[in-house]
């Protein structure tokens, strides 16, 4: 049994306050942005949602993240019970991730105004995603006087021990600014008991004030719906093509070449596939992947099979669910993953799913139920794993069956209670440290 259980096995009856209103930081990348596009991806998601959901449940979150255009409101409501604060911080285009710790003095500094304005207690407490997000948080919850919970999402050590070919390491900096939110934060949550564990591993984090809680699918927008055929037609997809699809941010941490070299084992092994095959790559270049953006195009030519491979922008979240119910299969043969939503949100609209076996994604995939984990990258792996969906259609359709099965437990109302205990718990300790200090002070 895992040393880290999820948040709702254990102290599910004891009785703790939940806060009021909640900051949540995030200063690199805005719930507001279109993920696959720059640096916003899954970490959007989970901020869009898991903020929906507590507000759901009566607790009012603000959202604090870096302005990126002048002509942007200083506020948007993004639902009920969930506003979108804008900080000026630096120039607003232009700006890398890796040239934001620069500008966390001035972003702080707008934290503060915005605060300065409301009564005293206005926030009971901060959640902060990301290490760049955290430095503010820790300076935040000190001056407030309320408990700091952080989200990694990513870790430095994490990416740097599984880099691509050819990809940027983490600069230490970043281990250093991560080694000391993990001191600093009141509790830590991770995706899954694998992340907690490197937490405690890696940064010494203690295992006490870690919590584990699975990010959740959106199960109404992400859902079989009308099937495959209505879903290719819409797409302009030939109803009886193979489509294995990845969807995502498009750099090396994501291996999308895995994907088209295990095209080409397969098409070296069956020619006549080529007649029913159809490779869609939804996503815009991202982080060290904007270094050389058509890198990935160039590889398809190369390979020669520019002819079945289909490069598609990012998309919106309700179109991003016909891609995932017109696909075949999902391949997702990432170097690093937290968790893997994508693969979640795929299982959910009914579709099977081929994913490295690092990460979240052993917990996100069910392997060989609700698709196959493979070990490594060899594309030759991926292309034998594909085979086997290409030949067995009945395989296929019951993975799918079990996918939609295996993600239905996985709501964002389920991960937004469980965050709410995280908080609740932080809180408490934090007022018997508060007491504790009176006491003896």
């Amino acid at each position: 049994m895992s040393p880290y259980p999820t948040r709702l096995s254990r102290r599910r009856h004891r009785f703790t306050r939940r806060p009021r209103r909640v900051a949540m930081l995030s200063v690199h990348t805005s719930p507001l942005h279109q993920p696959g596009t720059g640096d916003a991806g899954g970490m959007n998601v989970y901020i869009v949602e898991l903020a929906r959901q507590l507000a759901a449940i009566g607790i009012e979150v603000e959202v604090f993240t870096r302005a990126t255009a002048a002509m942007l409101p200083p506020t948007v409501e993004l639902a009920p019970g969930v506003l979108v604060r804008h900080v000026d911080a630096g120039p607003y285009e232009g700006l890398a991730k890796e040239d934001l710790p620069a500008q966390l003095c001035a972003f702080t500094h707008g934290v503060m105004r915005a605060w300065a304005r409301h009564r005293p207690g206005y926030y009971d407490l901060v959640h902060s995603h990301y290490w760049l997000s955290g430095h503010v948080g820790w300076l935040a919850a000190e001056r407030w006087g309320v408990p700091l919970v952080h989200a990694m999402h990513t870790m430095a050590k994490v990416k740097n021990a599984a880099l691509a070919a050819g990809d940027t390491p983490e600069p230490a900096a970043r281990v250093i600014g991560e080694t000391q939110v993990v001191r600093a934060a009141d509790r830590l949550i991770a995706n899954t008991a694998e992340e907690a564990g490197q937490l405690v591993h890696h940064y010494d984090a203690d295992p006490a004030r870690t919590a584990v809680v699975h990010p959740g699918v959106n199960l109404e927008r992400f859902r079989p719906a009308d099937g495959r055929a209505a879903a290719r037609a819409r797409l302009g997809l030939p109803e009886d093509a193979f489509v294995p699809l990845f969807a995502g941010r498009i750099q090396p941490l994501k291996a999308p070449d895995v994907l088209l070299h295990a095209v080409r084992l397969l098409l070296d092994a069956d020619p006549a596939l080529r007649e029913r095959l159809v490779v869609p790559v939804v996503g815009g270049p991202s982080g060290s992947g904007l270094a050389k953006p058509e890198r990935l195009q160039k590889l398809a030519a190369r390979l020669g099979i520019a002819d079945v491979v289909r490069f598609r922008p990012p998309v919106g979240q309700d179109i991003l669910a016909d891609w995932y119910r017109a696909a075949s299969v999902l391949v997702m043969p990432s170097h690093s993953e937290s968790f893997g939503l994508v693969a979640i949100e795929a299982q959910a609209c009914g579709t099977p799913v081929v994913a490295a076996a690092v990460g979240g994604l052993p917990v996100a995939v069910r392997d060989g139920v609700s698709g196959f984990l493979v070990d490594g990258h060899d594309p030759a792996d991926y292309a034998r794993a594909l085979r086997r969906l290409v030949d067995d259609e009945a395989l296929s359709a019951r993975m799918g069956e079990a996918a939609a099965r295996h993600a239905g437990g996985f709501g964002w109302d389920t991960a937004a209670t469980a965050t709410a205990e995280v908080y609740a718990e932080a809180a408490a300790e934090h007022r018997r440290h508060l007491r504790s200090a009176h006491a003896h002070g």
